[in-house]
């Protein structure tokens, strides 16, 4: 068994999101010692890498919460689980989209920036006006 610094560390989770992910029920509450101490077992360390790496990947809480009780119950279809991975998949590719936009604005703001006075400053201009934005970026940074 395992203390949950122990399970942190092992992990690379903090103390806090552990118990965070046990009161939002990613986690089975751990078991307590007679001095109220949390104790994990394996699956538990198992459980908390899988909720990480998912984190790591970009997955929503709820669509973690899916995975683990698709998970929980091997017999169903893994149909459901690609269905997850590839709606996630098409979120990543939106947000590249977007985040290319933003790249491709921010390059051109820079460049038409000839550093003179701030009064004439052609990055300053186009965050006043979003007229002079290329392209539309909605949703980014919001």
């Amino acid at each position: 068994m395992l203390a949950i610094g122990a399970l942190s560390r092992q992990t690379g989770t903090k103390v806090q999101t552990i118990r965070y992910n046990e009161q939002i029920g990613l986690m089975n509450e751990a078991g307590r010692t007679s001095g109220g101490q949390r104790r994990y077992f394996e699956k538990d360390l198992d459980r908390l890498a899988f909720i990480r790496h998912s984190r790591q990947l970009g997955f929503s809480l709820d669509s973690i919460r899916e995975l683990l009780e698709l998970s929980d119950n091997p017999s169903r279809s893994c149909a459901e689980v690609d269905s997850i991975a590839r709606r996630q998949l098409r979120q990543v590719e939106q947000r590249l989209k977007r985040l290319q936009s933003l790249k491709k604005e921010l390059k051109r703001m820079v460049a038409e920036c000839e550093g003179d006075s701030v009064a004439d400053c052609k990055v300053l201009e186009v965050l006043r006006d979003h007229s002079e934005c290329l392209t539309d970026h909605e949703g980014i940074g919001a």
